[in-house]
């Protein structure tokens, strides 16, 4: 359940063979992080919690990020501050889906359906720009399909559950927020720090204002009372590892290696979730699942590889 950032254009200069693996070390840490992340929310999220606990985990984080980025927060024009406040109000969107979805579904099943945004999003941008993908990356495409199709029928073939189809709007949500955040020009000239606050701040409002109406269950209050030293592990998890180490490690390495090394890297993310849920979470896939898991880590990385060709 990783937190979008916006990539810096700053092209780092080449490293040695052992300082570049030295850079990509804090970045592979980012994806198994991220990987983890599915069962950690799965484990202190219930259906009555989802809205409570969105609100602190990024309310644990949010005032670090703006103390972090106090100065350049200020040079925010007016116009940067509204695109990164819309594109705030759809990373809340996110949020909510890869929560709700994950409460509902697997851990395992969720990090790998959320890995579909590397194959939607290129054939988003193609339908935008009105170009044909090319036939290696529509190849790639229907693997990745069919190894969703798989992977949510390990128990015998049925209706895909509601935490599946959650997770694939969450991946739909994911694309139109990659999209929006590239034709919103106002944004693409924003710092890094200051652009991701503005977004978290947005989607804190946004969970701040549901939390609020009845009918969207407990409180944060409510929730942080009745948490435990497991609950309280899981969150701070989520919090500092999930969202603030990730996001400083991804500024840090993107400016000592390159956009696309880091791109791949964390593009391992399916990988270590579906390890976390069997390894950790005992969770079940069967030869079924297990071809669709094998289908879509396939698809994807030759989704990555024919999209960037």
């Amino acid at each position: 359940m990783e937190t979008p950032v916006t990539s810096t254009a700053l092209a780092a200069p080449a490293l040695a063979p052992r300082r570049a693996w030295l850079a990509d070390l804090p970045v592979l840490a980012v994806a198994v992080v991220w990987g983890g992340s599915y069962l950690a929310a799965k484990g202190i999220t219930a259906t009555h919690t989802v809205v409570a606990v969105l609100v602190l985990r990024f309310a644990l984080v949010l005032p670090v990020l703006v103390v972090a980025g106090w100065r350049r927060l200020r040079g925010l024009s007016p116009a940067q501050l509204r695109g990164a406040g819309l594109l705030g109000l759809v990373l809340g969107g996110i949020f909510l889906l890869e929560t709700y979805g994950v409460v509902h579904t697997s851990a395992t099943n969720a990090g790998l359906i959320i890995s579909l945004t590397m194959i939607f999003t290129p054939l988003a941008e193609a339908a935008v720009r009105r170009t044909a993908p090319s036939p290696a990356f529509l190849g790639a495409a229907a693997v990745s399909v069919a190894g969703v199709v798989l992977l949510t029928q390990g128990a015998g073939f049925s209706a895909p559950s509601t935490g599946d189809l959650l997770i694939l709007g969450a991946a739909l949500a994911r694309t139109a927020h990659v999209l929006l955040m590239a034709r919103i020009k106002a944004v693409q000239d924003a710092d890094s720090l200051s652009l991701t606050t503005v977004q978290l701040g947005g989607a804190v409002l946004v969970f701040a204002v549901l939390a609020a109406l009845p009918g969207t269950g407990d409180s944060p209050w409510a929730a942080a009372t009745a948490f435990g030293p497991a609950e309280w592990a899981g969150l701070a998890f989520l919090s500092v590892f999930c969202t603030l180490f990730a996001f400083f490690v991804q500024m840090w390495a993107v400016r000592r290696t390159s956009p696309s090394r880091v791109s791949l890297l964390l593009g391992t993310e399916p990988l270590w979730a579906a390890a976390a849920g069997i390894a950790i979470g005992g969770e079940h896939l069967g030869p079924a699942g297990f071809a669709g898991a094998a289908l879509v880590l396939a698809g994807t990385a030759w989704g990555r590889r024919a999209a960037t060709a």
